[in-house]
């Protein structure tokens, strides 16, 4: 387990069991003081899910939802965004928006999560892990961050996903990807929970994974 700046925090998890903490610390310890991401004020929070699966099969939701519940908890206000079952569409490169908008398409990521995100405080991105990589539902969704690159720097953002694999290498790629993202994008990154070995419902559910998704929420 790893704790950076605001109370950062990121998870890595073997089986939905623990199996590194850094200077030995408790799971309690690492997770962000009450307050000190949010400052103690209620904010506008953004939460896009990108799982194909149903939603009362699919862990990466279910982690989502946990989240959700514990931010709402708190008095944060979230909507949710369903990359997976929206209509979308993938970034054509056609520079119309200008990096400043609007989008060529009219769509659910132009009508209804642009707006949303461009008034939120913080955005999590949930995501599968697929092919060592996020999933494919949530790559169009960053590529559509183009049509308004420079309104949505500055944001807090918060990295969530679920593998089924349990190496210690299993989100190294994606865990990178994020990293260059949140640089280049100038935002603050207050937590981020890498969960291998999480290839089932059930796992999630009966683990103290889903503890500490809610506490997470809770403790912004």
């Amino acid at each position: 387990m790893k704790v950076g700046g605001m109370g950062a925090m990121t998870l890595f998890l073997s089986g939905c069991g623990l199996f590194a903490l850094a200077d030995d610390k408790k799971s309690s310890e690492a997770l962000p003081e009450k307050g000190s991401v949010s400052g103690g004020s209620a904010m506008k929070i953004v939460v896009i899910t990108s799982s194909p699966h149903p939603k009362n099969e699919s862990t990466s939701i279910y982690l989502a939802d946990r989240f959700t519940e514990g931010a709402k908890s708190a008095g944060h206000e979230v909507f949710t965004f369903d990359a997976a079952n929206e209509e979308t569409n993938p970034c054509r490169g056609c520079d119309k928006c200008g990096m400043d908008g609007p989008c060529i398409f009219k769509d659910a990521i132009e009508n209804t999560l642009m707006p949303k995100m461009l008034e939120a405080d913080l955005i999590v991105l949930t995501t599968p892990l697929y092919y060592f990589g996020m999933s494919a539902q949530l790559k169009i969704i960053v590529d559509r961050f183009y049509s308004r690159t420079g309104k949505l720097h500055g944001k807090k953002s918060i990295m969530m996903a679920t593998a089924y694999n349990s190496a210690d290498w299993t989100m190294e790629a994606l865990a990178n990807h994020y990293d260059t993202l949140v640089r280049y994008m100038e935002w603050q990154d207050v937590g981020q929970v890498w969960a291998t070995g999480c290839g089932a419902r059930s796992l999630v559910e009966k683990s103290e994974f889903a503890d500490l998704a809610y506490k997470i929420g809770a403790n912004l």
